[in-house]
């Protein structure tokens, strides 16, 4: 049914892991900071996309949100997205565009410096985000193991989800999984993660979707070089 009912509503809370494995690396003669990026889902429902399109002349298809009831219905409310067929190195399956989001930015200032170029997501259980600890309606074993309709540009209809207790992260390197820090300076900065940036998908909880780090740039010689200097799990300002 559309939305609507009266039925308690059991929303998906994400929460936005810090940046890890951060490093440096050159390529064609740019150099870019890549890291990984990781999202649990610690909220008492399901993270549910849809995506669908009329036709294989259509190339996005349009997005919407399935939100479990306590009473075992579901409500389905439009989401401000698409999903797109990626084709690339690593990537040939449904991505569900601006799921997160990485900024660069000044620590000094907060001022912008660089962002990602990253294309979109394929959500799936990937791991257990509490093994010691069972969240309210976490199943036993990860539900969404899909990987997106890969290799299937065909597909009208695809879904992907996080089920509550498990996460979707991202290994650094992958295509879009940096920013690139070309002729930026030395200096401290503030890598900043956020997930459902727009707020566009309805969760229980938005106040841990933002992450952050503090990392200095120095220059040695011809060299750019990062150093890790405090992780704010919680928040977007790392001080």
């Amino acid at each position: 049914p559309a939305c609507g009912g009266g039925a308690r509503e059991l929303l998906p809370d994400l929460d936005q892991a810090a940046p890890g494995a951060i490093s440096l690396i050159r390529s064609d003669g740019n150099v870019r900071l890549v890291f990984s990026s990781a999202v649990d889902n610690v909220g008492p429902g399901p993270l549910l996309v849809e995506g669908s399109r009329a036709s294989q002349a259509t190339e996005n298809m349009t997005v919407r949100q399935l939100v479990r009831r306590i009473d075992g219905s579901t409500a389905t409310y439009p989401v401000a997205g698409v999903i797109r067929f990626v084709r690339s190195e690593t990537h040939r399956h449904w991505h569900l565009l601006a799921f997160e989001r990485y900024e660069l930015r000044r620590a000094s200032d907060g001022a912008l410096v660089g962002r990602d170029r990253k294309t979109g997501f394929c959500l799936g259980d990937r791991y257990d985000s509490d093994r010691e600890a069972t969240l309210p309606n976490e199943p036993s074993h990860p539900v969404w193991r899909e990987e997106c309709g890969r290799g299937q540009p065909h597909l009208l209809a695809v879904r992907a989800g996080i089920s509550p207790g498990y996460g979707d992260d991202y290994v650094p390197v992958l295509e879009g999984q940096h920013v690139d820090v070309t002729g930026i300076g030395a200096g401290r900065y503030l890598l900043v993660h956020r997930v459902n940036p727009d707020r566009t998908l309805r969760e229980s909880d938005y106040g841990n979707n933002a992450a952050s780090v503090l990392l200095a740039l120095r220059q040695r010689g011809s060299d750019l070089t990062v150093t890790l200097v405090r992780t704010c799990p919680d928040s977007e300002r790392c001080p």
